[in-house]
């Protein structure tokens, strides 16, 4: 029994056979973010996306809820196709899916967060300023509340086309009271006591330019997972999925692979442009390709 009816839960699918993918979006955005992973993936694997409950087009909430409801939600998502999922999360998707991580992890074959963050319970600050973003979001509207906050998802430098495309999805999306929700449930998250009891492979990604978490936070998740490879995406933002699908989809079509294949030897992702890197830098450590031990780095 979860605290809001799946009933009322807008999906996204595509695929008939293998695998079942899903994908958990981000606090300002929909299941129409992973359009660009939809057309790449969709004809190996069973996609699945969600619009989150009080967003696009899923029913409202009748009352508030916690990250561990969303993950727990998430996990009624996956049972009903068929018991385990590979598991895509950017941003706030990426911290419901670590939780889920930790709450089922017989559910879960493996996990891929793009831009995410340990929460932002982590720092007072850091949680008032999400807690404000529902008044905000209340007196502007979503139309003005996302043109305020769309481009900055985005590197500055990102094509007008995909920089009106992010901002429309927003203002299509968000809404009282399930944004206000979404900002309780992370200002309220601090991830980093549990990711050491994440036991799925993880693949962590982030933008080289985002704007938004950044660099730093990636590294803590990837600092406190067992098993993870950690890839730093060239020319990217926040939404590094939608800004260079082509690189991102790579890396998560070789995870993929990778976390499918039943030989037990311990491979890692390969860089599927191995030309394309940023230049050594002396805080992360980055190797041709990434490790699944704990604190390694790739940069694409």
């Amino acid at each position: 029994m979860t605290a809001y009816d799946p009933v009322g839960l807008h999906l996204e699918e595509a695929g008939d056979g293998g695998p079942l993918l899903l994908c958990l979006h981000g606090i300002g955005s929909s299941s129409a973010a992973f359009a660009p992973q939809f057309a790449a993936l969709g004809g190996t694997y069973r996609m699945v996306a969600w619009d989150a409950p009080g967003y696009g087009r899923s029913a409202d909430p009748e009352a508030p809820l916690t990250m561990d409801d969303f993950a727990d939600l998430a996990a009624e998502v996956i049972r009903a196709r068929g018991g385990r999922a590979h598991v895509l999360g950017v941003s706030w998707g990426g911290v419901i899916a670590l939780r889920l991580g930790v709450r089922h992890p017989g559910l879960v074959a493996s996990l891929m967060v793009v831009g995410s963050t340990p929460g932002s319970g982590t720092d007072p600050d850091k949680a008032a300023a999400m807690r404000a973003r529902a008044g905000e979001l209340a007196r502007l509207g979503p139309d003005a509340f996302a043109a305020a906050r769309g481009p900055r998802l985005l590197t500055e430098g990102a094509p007008a086309e995909l920089v009106e495309r992010v901002t429309a999805t927003m203002a299509a999306s968000v809404r009282l009271p399930g944004y206000g929700h979404a900002a309780e449930a992370m200002a309220t998250t601090d991830l980093r006591g549990e990711l050491h009891r994440v036991t799925a492979p993880t693949l962590v990604l982030c933008g080289d330019q985002d704007r938004i978490t950044g660099p730093d936070a990636s590294q803590v998740l990837a600092g406190g997972l067992h098993k993870t490879a950690y890839v730093i995406v060239k020319d990217a933002g926040h939404l590094a999925n939608q800004e260079q699908p082509e690189h991102v989809n790579a890396w998560l079509a070789s995870h993929l692979h990778i976390a499918t294949d039943p030989a037990p030897a311990d491979h890692t992702p390969t860089d599927p442009d191995p030309t394309n890197r940023l230049p050594a830098d002396p805080i992360l450590t980055r190797h041709p390709e990434p490790s699944r031990r704990k604190g390694r780095s790739s940069c694409l």
